[in-house]
C-alpha cells in the first residue's frame, strides 16, 4: 500500500478534483512514534503503536432509520484535513465523509493529537428526518498479544448502586465483556495495555463490549446506545435521537506502558472534555461525620447536637484547614414540623457556633412515598407527584424503593427550588445527594420533549440543581452515574454503603483499585462513612486507612452514646500523620490490578521524596505481604527512612521486602527518599 502526503487530499478536495481510486491510504500521527493507517477505499483503519499494530480492520456504523449504516459498505469518501487545538491538546482532525443511495450522510471524525498518546473518533450522521438509538464510533480487533487470554478486562459499573463491584477478570475465549462507558485491557505484570472509553456523557449511555475471538484477536465494539437492567437499570432501550444531524460520543483510544497512567490520563481528558458547570472547590479536603453511618432513622436534633459536642470538645484535632463537616443523612425531616424549617435552623447555628460546617442530604429526583398515594402535592408547587413520575411504558421507573421523577417536568424543579432554597435559608454549607441515577434512567416519554434519552434528563436536572445551589454548598454525590456526575458535584462517593468490617474496607477498596482514576474526574472521591462500633482495632484500624487511601475521611459512629468508638476515634481520627496525607484530597494508585471482584491489598502514593504505602490484609488470618520496591516504582538504593505510622516505628530499610500482617489488619507505610 502506497502512502501519500495527508495534505494532499485536502489540496485535492478543495481544488474540486479529488479521486479515491488514487487515494488509498492516510497515514495520521499521533502521540510518539504512532500513528493510523487509514484506506480510504474501504473505509476502515488500523492503528500503530511504536512499530507495532495494536488495532485493525477498524470501522464506524449506525443504526439509523432502522437500517445499519457502515463506513466500510463504501468506496467513495472525501477528505479533509484541519488543525485543532482544544483543552486536551492540539493537532489534526481528519474528516472522512461518504453518502449512501438514500442520501444519508456519514461522517468520521479522527482527532490525532500531536502531544498525547491517544486518539478520538466518532461518527455521525446528517440527511432529512434521521432517528437512531445505536451509534458504534469504534468497531475493530485489538490485536498485538500472542495470548490474550494472560490480559485482564476491566469492568466499570454504569453508578455505585446495589453493592455492584468492579471486575477485573481473565479474558476467556468467545466470552463477550461489557463495561459502562470505558474499560482497560491489560496485562498485570508489565501493565501495558489499552484504554478505550467515551468522552461525552451529556446524551448517550455507552457499553464498551470486547469478545476474544482467538487467542491473539479481540473484538472491540464501542455502543452509544446501550441499555441493561443489571449495569444502567434501564427498563427499556436507549432513547432515540433525531433531527437532520445526529453525533455519536467521542472515543478516547490509548495504549499506554502502564495502564493505571492511562486510566488517570483517560479521567483527566474526560474532565477537560466535559469541563465542570460547578464551582471548582477551592477549600480543604472534606473530612467530618455524617448521620447514615449509624444513627440512621433514629436521627434527632438532641443527637445530632450530642455529637457536635463530641467533635468540638473531644476530636478537636480532626480537622482539615481547620473545617470539618457534620452531616444529617436521609430522616432529618423527623426535625421538621409541617414545611417548618426551624429546627433545622436551629441545628445549623449551633453547629457553626462550634466552629463546624453544617451538612445536609437529599435525594432530588425520587418520590420515596409514591405507595402513599399519586395525588399527593410536591412541594412548592401544584403539581402532584403522580405527574412527575417518570414513564416507563404503562409504568414508572421503580429501584431501590423509590420511584423516580421526570427531572425535565416543571413539578420536579419546582420542588427542587423549594426544598433547596429552604436548606440553604438554614444555613447548611455542604449536601450530600443520592439516588441520582433516577435522573437518568429512561423514559417512554418525558415532560420535555425536545428531551428524548436518560442522559439529556440527566443534564437538564442536574443543571437544573447546580443552578439552585448557586455556589453556596459542598457537593457530595453519594448513588450516582460514574463518569457524568464529573460535571456536577465536588465529591463522589466511590462505591455503595460501606460500614465497618473488613469485607466493607474490602468491597470499597475494590472500588479504588479499579476506579481510583476518578480522583482526576472530580475534585474528591469518598470511601463512605467509616464506622468503628464494636469491630477489632485492626478492623477500625482498616477502614480507617481505606478512607486515607481513597483521598477523604467522613465518619459514622453515633458519638451521642457511650462505647469503644469514641476513644478509639480520638486515636484514630486525630492521627495527624495520616491526616497529612490527604491534604491534596488525591486518591492512592492501586499496586495489583488482577484482583477479579477483591482489592489490591497494597496501594500507593507520591508526595514528593515521601512515598505512602498502604497494606491490607483482608483475611481472617496472618498473612505476609510482600514489598518489591521496583514494582513500587522506588529506587531502593535511594531510601533514607521507612515509618510505620500505624504501629509508630521507624523500620531500617535494608532487606525490608515483607510486612506480617495479622487478621483484618492494615497498616501505613512513610517511605523517605534521599534528597
Amino acid at each position: 500500500m502506497k502512502y501519500v502526503n495527508p495534505i494532499i487530499p485536502a489540496l485535492i478536495l478543495v481544488a474540486g478534483l479529488f479521486s479515491p481510486i488514487a487515494i488509498l491510504a492516510q497515514k495520521i500521527n499521533f502521540g510518539e512514534n504512532s500513528y493510523l493507517d487509514y484506506n480510504v477505499n474501504s473505509g476502515t483503519f488500523n492503528v500503530y503503536i511504536n512499530g507495532r499494530q495494536v488495532l485493525q480492520n477498524a470501522y464506524s456504523e449506525v443504526l439509523v432509520n432502522e437500517k445499519f449504516l457502515r463506513s466500510n459498505d463504501f468506496t467513495n469518501r472525501s477528505v479533509k484535513k484541519n488543525a485543532f487545538k482544544n483543552k486536551i491538546g492540539g493537532g489534526s482532525h481528519y474528516i472522512f465523509t461518504t453518502k449512501s443511495k438514500s442520501g444519508i450522510t456519514l461522517t468520521q471524525n479522527i482527532y490525532a493529537y500531536t502531544n498525547r498518546n491517544f486518539f478520538t473518533v466518532n461518527v455521525a450522521v446528517s440527511g432529512s428526518n434521521l432517528k437512531t438509538n445505536k451509534m458504534i464510533p469504534l468497531k475493530g480487533e485489538l490485536v498485538g498479544y500472542a495470548d490474550f487470554t494472560t490480559c485482564r478486562n476491566l469492568f466499570v459499573p454504569f453508578d455505585n448502586d446495589t453493592f455492584i463491584s468492579y471486575e477485573a477478570n481473565l479474558l476467556v475465549l468467545k466470552k463477550e465483556n461489557v463495561s459502562a462507558e470505558v474499560t482497560a485491557v491489560y496485562h498485570n505484570t508489565n501493565r501495558k495495555g489499552f484504554i478505550i472509553g467515551t468522552l461525552n456523557h451529556d446524551k448517550w449511555k455507552t457499553a464498551v463490549k470486547t469478545k476474544l475471538m482467538d487467542l491473539n484477536r479481540l473484538e472491540l465494539t464501542t455502543e452509544c446506545g446501550f441499555t441493561s437492567y443489571d449495569i444502567t437499570r434501564d427498563q427499556i432501550e436507549h432513547g432515540y435521537l433525531s433531527g437532520r444531524s445526529i453525533i455519536s460520543s467521542n472515543i478516547f483510544f490509548g495504549y499506554f506502558n502502564d495502564w493505571r497512567n492511562g486510566m488517570e490520563n483517560y479521567a483527566k481528558t474526560v474532565r477537560a472534555t466535559e469541563i465542570p458547570i460547578v464551582a471548582n472547590w477551592n477549600g480543604p479536603t472534606p473530612v467530618g461525620w455524617n448521620s447514615w453511618g449509624v444513627m440512621q432513622e433514629k436521627l434527632s436534633y438532641k443527637k445530632a447536637t450530642e455529637v457536635v459536642d463530641f467533635f468540638a470538645e473531644n476530636l478537636k484535632g480532626f480537622r482539615m484547614g481547620n473545617v470539618a463537616y457534620i452531616d444529617l443523612d436521609s430522616y432529618w425531616d423527623n426535625m421538621l414540623k409541617g414545611n417548618d424549617y426551624a429546627t433545622l435552623k436551629k441545628f445549623a447555628t449551633y453547629c457553626k457556633s462550634k466552629g463546624l460546617k453544617p451538612g445536609i442530604y437529599w435525594a432530588p429526583f425520587t418520590d420515596w412515598g409514591f405507595q402513599g398515594g399519586a395525588k399527593r402535592k410536591a412541594p412548592g408547587s401544584d403539581y402532584t407527584f403522580d405527574q412527575m413520575w417518570t414513564k416507563v411504558n404503562n409504568g414508572f421507573h421503580d429501584f431501590d424503593g423509590a420511584r423516580a421523577l421526570d427531572p425535565t417536568h416543571p413539578g420536579t424543579q419546582k420542588r427542587i427550588y423549594s426544598v433547596i432554597s429552604n436548606l440553604k435559608s438554614c444555613g447548611f454549607e455542604m449536601i450530600k445527594i443520592d439516588f441520582l441515577g433516577h435522573a437518568a434512567a429512561e423514559s417512554t416519554q418525558f415532560y420535555d420533549p425536545k428531551i428524548t434519552t436518560g442522559m439529556q434528563a440527566y443534564r437538564l436536572g442536574m443543571e437544573y440543581l447546580i443552578k439552585c445551589l448557586d455556589g453556596k454548598m459542598l457537593i457530595y454525590a453519594a448513588i450516582s452515574p460514574s463518569l457524568a456526575s464529573g460535571r456536577y458535584v465536588h465529591v463522589r462517593r466511590i462505591a455503595c454503603d460501606a460500614f465497618k468490617t473488613i469485607k466493607d474496607t474490602e468491597y470499597t477498596l475494590n472500588s479504588v483499585t479499579n476506579g481510583w482514576w476518578q480522583t482526576y474526574l472530580y475534585n474528591y472521591i469518598d470511601a463512605d462513612h467509616v464506622v468503628l462500633a464494636n469491630e477489632s482495632e485492626a478492623a477500625n484500624t482498616a477502614r480507617t486507612l481505606s478512607a486515607i487511601v481513597t483521598g477523604t475521611l467522613i465518619v459514622g459512629d453515633d458519638f451521642s452514646v457511650e462505647g469503644q468508638w469514641k476513644a478509639r476515634a480520638e486515636k484514630l481520627f486525630q492521627n495527624q500523620d495520616l491526616l497529612k496525607i490527604i491534604t491534596d484530597g488525591k486518591a492512592f494508585k492501586p499496586v495489583d490490578g488482577d484482583k477479579g471482584k477483591s482489592a489490591s491489598g497494597q496501594f500507593i502514593k507520591d508526595q514528593g521524596n515521601i512515598k505512602y504505602l498502604a497494606l491490607f490484609n483482608y483475611e481472617d488470618k496472618n498473612t505476609a505481604a510482600t514489598i518489591d520496591f521496583s514494582r513500587l516504582g522506588i529506587n531502593e538504593q535511594a531510601i533514607s527512612m521507612i515509618e510505620d505510622l500505624i504501629e509508630n516505628q521507624v523500620v531500617f530499610p535494608k532487606d525490608y521486602h515483607q510486612k506480617e500482617l495479622g487478621p483484618a489488619q492494615a497498616t501505613m507505610l512513610k517511605i523517605t527518599l534521599k534528597n
